[in-house]
């Protein structure tokens, strides 16, 4: 990340415009770093957050009537700014001091994977025809109901309510309703 201390040669032409901003940068830039510091735990993220707080300000700063209340005024943008980030965050991880998964549950048998495999295999081509043919191209061949629909030559509506009847017909069936109980 850049340094918060703006030198003249450094600025960018239109930057000349705002001389005041840069010695407020100069003279303020330490204790919104404080404060900024104080809103994230990362420093890299503290500077990041600083830098766009700051580039709020400048594009603001012709807007801003009263500039004695210049801290006031980033310290909100700082706190919205880390706000918004806040809320868009997706959080994945979350720490803990125990693993929340139990023991593993034992592997299952491969042999018993195959036959129930089989068994599936065995109701699949039990059903009618057209059911079957929706089936595979649902489940075993992964297409979306649209692209089914499109390969058979049907209407979603019908590949839909044709796959229902046929997972229900699996339900039923009376080979795969021994292997799940």
């Amino acid at each position: 990340m850049t340094s918060l201390v703006c030198t003249d040669a450094s600025l960018p032409s239109t930057y000349s415009a705002y001389p005041s901003f840069s010695s407020f940068v100069k003279a303020r830039g330490t204790a919104l770093m404080r404060t900024a510091r104080s809103l994230t735990a990362n420093p890299c993220d503290a500077e990041d957050l600083l830098q766009t707080a700051l580039t709020k300000t400048y594009l603001a700063w012709d807007r801003i009537e009263d500039h004695r209340a210049l801290d006031g005024y980033v310290r909100r943008a700082l706190v919205n700014t880390r706000t918004s980030q806040w809320r868009k965050r997706k959080v994945d991880e979350f720490a803990c001091a125990e693993l929340p998964e139990a023991d593993a549950p034992p592997a299952a048998d491969p042999a018993e994977a195959q036959a129930l495999r089989d068994a599936m295999w065995r109701a699949v081509t039990r059903l009618p025809d057209r059911q079957r043919a929706m089936v595979v191209l649902r489940y075993y061949e992964d297409l979306s109901e649209a692209q089914t629909a499109e390969l058979l030559g049907v209407s979603v509506g019908t590949v839909k309510s044709a796959v229902s009847r046929a997972l229900g017909r699996l339900r039923e069936d009376p080979e795969l309703t021994l292997c799940f109980t």
